[in-house]
Order: structure tokens, then C-alpha cells, then sequence
């Protein structure tokens, strides 16, 4: 994974990804792989906060680079232990909402990454914000493994649909 120096001109990035285990290991090292290229361009991170999966992994490979992250997580969760130890800053917050929306209005761009139901969720939330103009920053899917190619073959659909 390669960042040619100059072409992303943010300061920070809200990244969505899983906290899968069982997940391939290609998802992760690309989270890794993800975080240690965003550190190395002085890009911050805001996302869910996980030890686990993708998200620990992208955590970890900007932190072990000298990246800032900040990790956005409901309070049940961390009461759970499943919070990231080592993160630049923890947000704890009350609920899911308030996490997607610290995560989305603090950031400057998105980064989706493959994951489940709740990554797809966050990813159609900020679509669907850009669409109708309440979000205005770029939004990248890290299309690892062809993960997202029958995603885009239904958004294609929704558009020949007029939808």
C-alpha cells in the first residue's frame, strides 16, 4: 500500500473496520499496512477504538510509526475490556450514535475497510450524508481482496434503478 507524498492534504481520517478475529488475515495486514502509511504522512486517526480485527491492527501498525489515534468508544464497551490500551486518546461516549458522529465530524476524510454490519452501517451513513450534502469530505474504500466489488455492482444497480 503506497501514498504518493502530497496527494492526501488532510490532517485526520475517520477509518471504518471490523473487530473481527476470525476474519482473513489479508484484512488485517492491510489494516496494518493502512495505519502504518496514515502515521507516516502525519495523518491522524479517529475510529471505534478496538483492541481486535482490522481495528486493532490499524491501531497498531499507525502507533508502532509514531501515528496519533484516537479511538471513539460506547462505554459498555469499554466496560467489557475491548478498548485499544495503547491509544494516543480514548473518547469514551454513551452510545453508537455519538460515536459515528464524533468519528465522522472530527475527520476530514473517510476510510472504510472491509468488515461486517456494522462497518457497512457506518459506510452507508456517511454516504448517504454526502448525498445530500451534509458531508462534504472524501470517502475511500480499501477494496482488499475485491471485498467491496459487489457493493459497487449494487450501488451501479441502484443507479441504472434511478435510486
Amino acid at each position: 500500500m503506497s501514498v504518493i507524498p502530497g496527494q492526501m492534504s488532510t490532517r485526520s481520517v475517520c477509518v471504518y473496520c471490523a473487530s473481527s478475529r476470525m476474519s482473513h488475515p489479508a484484512y488485517r495486514q492491510a489494516a496494518y499496512q493502512l495505519g502504518e502509511v496514515l502515521a507516516k504522512q502525519g495523518i491522524a486517526i479517529l475510529y471505534g477504538g478496538g483492541a481486535v480485527g482490522s481495528m486493532g491492527a490499524l491501531a497498531d501498525g499507525a502507533l508502532a510509526h509514531g501515528g496519533r489515534v484516537v479511538g471513539i468508544l460506547p462505554r459498555f464497551m469499554a466496560d467489557l475490556e475491548l478498548g485499544h490500551r495503547g491509544l494516543s486518546e480514548l473518547k469514551l461516549v454513551e452510545d453508537m450514535r455519538t460515536r459515528k458522529h464524533l468519528m465522522l465530524t472530527g475527520a476530514e476524510a473517510v476510510i472504510a475497510l472491509p468488515g461486517g454490519c456494522g462497518t457497512l452501517e457506518e459506510l452507508f451513513e456517511a454516504l448517504t450524508l454526502k448525498r445530500l450534502g451534509l458531508y462534504l469530505g472524501p470517502i475511500v474504500l480499501v477494496n482488499t481482496r475485491g471485498y467491496f466489488g459487489p457493493l459497487q455492482a449494487l450501488l451501479e444497480h441502484a443507479v441504472t434503478e434511478r435510486f
